[in-house]
């Protein structure tokens, strides 16, 4: 059998590894239009902020690798397009310009994500730059070492972390977002609330609710500014961060997608053509709160995607468990861990919910130190299902995000995760885990309620 796999960076990289090692006798062909695999572009912001010091310890495998295990690796070839038909697609050597036609059996599209590229007069100004793949965060590095002011737009997370690298590195930051708080898809006020105080306290400036209107230009044609309706921010660098898109020019109206592109597929990664497969940002994913479709792009999301497409090459064998959209975050000493909806989010996904904000110490006030954990649950009305979680500390909570994960995909009640075993030692945790109490609040709220 022959396998295309077109695009290899986090699903592509999975799905090839995984073909080749269960089943040693497909024949795997890759093209990808950048002369590299599997980069880590979440480690751009640690390599910037000095906590990463080498950028090429940001890739885990590369073309060799794939090329020893039984793959033929086409890099800087760009497939332009598909015959779903004929089962051939036409390949262009970007190098030297030489045009093939190929054929396959099964097609892999494991294409990625674009950056979203906003239509603001200026948007092509040098030195407003995005920050995605491994050349561009080649450029950001480079003007990092010049750079003074430096303008953030988009308080997602690359955004935040962006912004924190920065300053932290010397610069006069500043952080610009349409929104009128930052996380807002991942956190609610009671978190963007102390993070929003904790990064003007380092000198940041934080422009929330205004838009990008224009970048403006100096005699050299760097940029210089940047005007809200606000008002005007220097910058003699901007980064982009405002969101991705799905890359699925090659197949669109030749498998089902949702309206923004993303592709949909089956619990086995096959598209609505069963001889075609996909995986990762390029991709919808089953979201677990409320039972259906979502664009989350996330590279957990994509390296278990692109593992099942390999898994499930041959025949269908093991099925996708869909995503809680779980994210974790490190910000001026906060540990951050998410899943699932939040009340701000949960109405997007058509669920009606109730929430609880507990504040805890993480371990008995005996021992000689503890720290404060912020935390929330999400559940869903009439039936106490568990469907989101945020928690933050100073003390590393983060794990307990994958926990709240698990129980989100388990389908567990508030009355579940109140009375679950958890281990109990000083040194950890109290008699009662903070999110056996976090829970037992929220049964507290129901019942209250119920009187």
């Amino acid at each position: 059998m022959k396998v295309i796999v077109i695009g290899c960076t986090h699903a592509g990289t999975s799905a090839v590894k995984t073909i080749l090692k269960e089943n040693p006798s497909v024949e795997v062909s890759v093209f990808e239009r950048n002369d590299n695999i599997s980069f880590l572009s979440c480690g751009i912001a640690m390599y910037v902020g000095g906590v990463v010091k080498d950028a090429a310890g940001l890739f885990y495998s590369n073309p060799e690798e794939l090329t020893q295990m039984g793959a033929s690796v086409k890099m800087e070839h760009n497939v332009t397009s598909i015959d779903t038909e004929a089962k051939k697609v036409v390949v262009e050597n970007m190098t030297t310009g030489e045009v093939f036609e190929e054929t396959y059996d099964k097609l892999v599209n494991t294409t990625g994500s674009w950056p979203i590229i906003p239509p603001i007069p200026g948007i092509k100004t040098k030195n407003v730059l995005l920050c995605k793949n491994y050349n561009q965060a080649q450029e950001v590095i480079k003007q990092n070492q010049t750079a003074k002011k430096v303008v953030i737009v988009g308080g997602g997370y690359i955004g935040i972390e962006l912004v924190e690298a920065f300053e932290q590195s010397g610069k006069q930051v500043t952080l610009i977002d349409g929104l009128d708080r930052i996380l807002n898809k991942y956190l609610d006020p009671e978190f963007t609330d102390v993070l929003e105080s904790a990064i003007e306290e380092h000198g940041v400036k934080v422009a929330l609710n205004q838009a990008v209107t224009s970048f403006n230009a100096d005699e050299n044609g760097s940029v210089k500014s940047v005007t809200t309706p606000e008002g005007e921010y220097e910058a003699d660098l901007v980064i982009l961060c405002v969101g991705f898109r799905p890359n699925n020019e090659l197949l669109k109206g030749k498998v089902d997608m949702m309206p923004n592109g993303a592709i949909l597929v089956d619990d086995y990664m096959r598209t609505s053509d069963k001889d075609i497969y996909a995986a990762g940002d390029s991709c919808a994913v089953h979201y677990n709160p409320n039972n259906g479709s979502a664009y989350i792009p996330l590279a957990t999301n994509a390296v278990r995607m692109g593992t099942l497409v390999g898994k499930n090459i041959i025949e269908p064998k093991i099925k996708y468990r869909g995503t809680q959209s779980t994210s974790g975050l490190y910000l001026y000493g906060y540990n951050i861990g998410s899943t699932g909806v939040n009340v701000n989010s949960a109405s997007h996904f058509g669920l009606e919910v109730r929430s609880v904000f507990v504040k805890d110490n993480y371990r008995p006030e005996f021992m000689p130190t503890t720290e404060e954990v912020m935390m929330k649950l999400v559940y869903e009305v009439g039936t106490n299902r568990i469907v989101g979680g945020q928690i933050m500390s100073k003390y590393d909570v983060t794990a307990s995000a994958n926990t709240l994960s698990l129980a989100i995909q388990n389908k567990m009640t508030i009355e579940d995760l109140a009375y679950v075993d958890f281990f109990f030692q000083p040194y950890f945790d109290r008699p009662w885990n903070y999110l056996n109490i976090l829970a037992q609040a929220a049964c507290d709220q129901e019942d209250q309620l119920a009187k």
